[in-house]
């Protein structure tokens, strides 16, 4: 069996081709919990509270929290986190729960950030309050200026294929992968969700301290979902491209921050749905 770290396992399954079963080993992307717990000094003492559970693929754990503490507008740079550790406790619990230590003097305020929980996730109710909150954890308008060619756009989901290792074995995943303007890849990372994906690839360069991302490309494997584009426009970068569609909030919120938001990416061609002028060619 291949341990669950690897993000993937595998097991025996009864495949029938042509009518006939046989019995083979399958290998199944793997799926656990993470809790998210935050750590910050109020006045004398430092408090901890759960912040978050989400289901995801283990590996970049740190990348992943990072990354969501990031979209969330917990954190705005690296600076803001002392330490992001494994909490210890019953050994299958063991790596399911990351502690994020906020530097002393970096605010925090538990109650605001439930309510920006409850306004982002209410798409289908208030769209307007969703937008509205992603203005207020501090995203602006992103700058013009970078420019992508047509021809490329639907070469990277290629691209971004070529490096799903555990996508091949599975066929489970879901991935993300930044990408430079000329096509190169930067980092890719793959997942059972994909905002988990999304988290991760940008948490890796929020830890390395390359953000804002001005001159990136986010390529993501499925749709582009709200919170896709949240997490793209707070992390600064300019072009997002979609395998799958676009949910009419994504678009929404794509137009509002000018975010070059592309969808359909293959077969040879995509559409546009906001942000045309960065796409030249």
């Amino acid at each position: 069996m291949i341990g669950s770290r690897s993000g993937a396992r595998t097991v025996r399954v009864t495949a029938f081709r042509e009518g006939a079963p046989r019995r083979k080993r399958d290998a199944l992307a793997v799926e656990e919990p993470l809790e998210i717990r935050v750590s910050w000094v109020d006045g004398p003492e430092r408090r901890t509270e759960p912040l978050a559970v989400t289901m995801r693929t283990p590996g970049d754990d740190f990348e992943l929290v990072a990354g969501f503490l990031h979209g969330e507008g917990i954190i705005g740079t690296v600076d803001s986190l002392h330490e992001l550790t494994y909490c210890t406790g019953p050994e299958e619990q063991e790596y399911n729960v990351v502690e994020a230590k906020l530097a002393s003097g970096h605010p925090f305020d538990p109650e605001s950030v439930r309510r920006n929980f409850y306004a982002t996730s209410s798409c289908g109710v208030c769209g307007k309050a969703s937008l509205d909150a992603v203005a207020a954890q501090g995203c602006t308008v992103l700058p013009r200026g970078v420019e992508v060619e047509a021809a490329l756009i639907p070469m990277l989901p290629d691209r971004l294929l070529e490096e799903q290792g555990v996508f091949e074995r599975t066929g489970g995943l879901h991935a993300a992968g930044l990408f430079d303007l000329a096509g190169g890849s930067r980092v890719v990372r793959e997942d059972v969700g994909r905002h988990n994906a999304v988290d991760k690839a940008i948490g890796h360069e929020l830890l390395a301290r390359r953000l804002p991302l001005s001159d990136a490309v986010l390529v993501v494997s499925g749709r582009a979902s709200f919170e896709v584009v949240q997490k793209a426009v707070a992390a600064g970068i300019p072009i997002l491209v979609a395998v799958g569609a676009p949910s009419s909030l994504a678009v929404d919120l794509a137009a509002r921050f000018d975010q070059t938001l592309v969808g359909f990416a293959r077969d040879g061609g995509f559409n546009v749905y906001t942000g045309r002028e960065r796409i030249v060619g």
